[in-house]
């Protein structure tokens, strides 16, 4: 079986939340969006820490009445860093959700739950 890499997934994620939650007539619209988290250069990534970017924040926020959620996109094989882990714990200790995700249908399942 071909594993599904964690750009396809996500990019299936956002289609699937923007499409049933987030358009106009949706009532209330929900917000779905990307922390884009990685740099091609050393310099880059100094800009990027200086204007807040941080390292192990979760793939994908979203926004709903009364509630913001932590998604993490991984493969099927696919392991968190020991960074992602440390931000999943604040997140979880505020009192958010986290969820880790491996699939579109994981994703489902556990944004229904």
């Amino acid at each position: 079986m071909n594993e599904q890499s964690e750009y396809k997934i996500q990019q299936q994620i956002v289609m699937y939340y923007r499409n049933n939650f987030c358009l106009n007539h949706h009532s209330p619209q929900h917000v779905i969006f990307s922390v884009p988290n990685e740099s091609k250069s050393k310099k880059e990534t100094i800009q990027k820490i200086a204007i807040g970017m941080l390292s192990g924040v979760s793939d994908l926020i979203i926004l709903r009445p009364g509630e913001t959620i932590f998604i993490e996109v991984k493969t099927a094989t696919g392991q968190q860093s020991p960074k992602q882990k440390e931000f999943q714990s604040i997140v979880e200790k505020l009192g958010y959700r986290y969820l880790l995700v491996r699939s579109l249908n994981d994703f489902k399942e556990k944004i229904n739950s």
